[in-house]
């Protein structure tokens, strides 16, 4: 099988959308600085201006909220540095980019499923200044495709005088967003997941919200993100965003196709947080006694790529801190990989996939017994 045939790694970036690369190949050609006064520099301001709105109508903001970022990583640290909060709350099982922000002892539990502990984020609010605490809470998560009550956190939070922001990395072009629904003060987005460029992400706040100036290297993006802002990369921001509803109208057919591989591979393959609801497209399972780097690599020259743990974690494959926050045991963590799939993704691939991973797991438990 062509490998390049069988992508099940959305999750960690969705391949090009049509339109991205001329997109990005014509802002390039154009050329100018959106901070020049010029003409070129008019029409660089136009260009970003143009995916700025497409980006708020797509979440429910204003287009004035829209900061434009580096990637969802930069985007999460402008966040939890930029409100003023001195303290930080967040779930056990954040994306790295978060989890690493929060001193120890200020990551809530989650339960067996990977949804947050409502309880446990009233008593930790309870415990502290409120008044000087952001709640982080990521709307779907990385690994599991669990979706978290980020609108009912945002209630809680709230009400005890507390922000929060959500990060919707995973969420764009899976999920219907809206920032006045899910409650979030502050919302990171990025363009790679729903297969625009890497390198190019946003922050968008609520009507309001304020967010610490920056203005150590410039006044870029009202003075809230210096730096020259990337053209290219936010004119394919843009050109991927025009493919937003179409990416939300397959996920019954993503889901049905998740199904039918858990389905292919029930008894023999554990699934992490299946109780709760999940992205259509995310599927985390394990290979009992099977290292998770084994099964990337051995599913990798049978022509699928799948991935274990988080894409930024890249050469640091372990187990997961995402499932022993579930309550997984060690070993099974260990063994656990993840198949995320797209628009581009087909059945026969989902059922070449689950012959393989049948394949595999026969052969490591002939090996393990002879």
């Amino acid at each position: 099988m062509d490998r390049e045939s069988a992508y099940l790694d959305y999750n960690a970036t969705a391949p090009a959308k049509p339109g991205v690369a001329e997109a990005m190949a014509d802002a390039v050609r154009q050329g100018g600085n959106a901070s020049s006064v010029h003409s070129r520099g008019r029409a660089a301001r136009r260009l970003i201006a143009g995916a700025r709105a497409k980006l708020a109508a797509a979440v429910g903001a204003r287009a004035g909220d829209v900061v434009f970022t580096s990637g969802g990583t930069e985007a999460n640290r402008l966040a939890l540095a930029g409100t003023g909060r001195s303290r930080l709350l967040t779930t056990a099982v954040e994306h790295p980019s978060v989890a690493a922000f929060c001193p120890p002892g200020r990551h809530l539990p989650v339960d067996g499923a990977g949804r947050l502990d409502l309880a446990a984020l009233e008593r930790a609010l309870a415990e502290g200044d409120a008044s000087d605490t952001l709640v982080s809470v990521m709307l779907a998560n990385n690994e599991t495709g669990v979706v978290e009550p980020v609108a009912e956190a945002a209630a809680i939070a709230h009400a005890a005088g507390a922000l929060l922001h959500c990060d919707a990395v995973q969420g764009l072009g899976k999920l219907p967003l809206d920032l006045e629904v899910l409650g979030a003060d502050l919302l990171t987005v990025s363009a790679h997941k729903i297969g625009g460029p890497a390198g190019v992400g946003a922050l968008v706040l609520r009507p309001g919200q304020a967010l610490a100036a920056n203005r150590e290297a410039g006044g870029q993006e009202q003075g809230r993100r210096p730096g020259t802002e990337n053209l290219a990369g936010i004119a394919g921001f843009g050109a991927a965003l025009d493919h937003l509803n179409a990416m939300l109208a397959d996920a019954p057919r993503q889901q049905a196709l998740r199904q039918r591989l858990e389905a292919a591979l029930a008894g023999a393959a554990p699934v992490f947080g299946r109780q709760a609801p999940r992205l259509a497209n995310t599927v985390c399972l394990a290979m009992p006694g099977v290292p998770a780097e084994t099964q990337v690599m051995a599913f990798d020259l049978a022509g699928f790529c799948v991935s274990a743990g988080s894409a930024c974690s890249s050469g640091k494959v372990q187990a997961s801190p995402v499932l022993r926050a579930m309550g997984v045991a060690p070993d099974l963590a260990a063994s656990a990989v993840r198949v995320s799939i797209g628009q581009e993704t087909t059945a026969a691939e989902i059922d070449a996939f689950a012959c393989a991973w049948k394949q595999l797991y026969a052969r490591k438990q002939a090996a393990a017994q002879g």
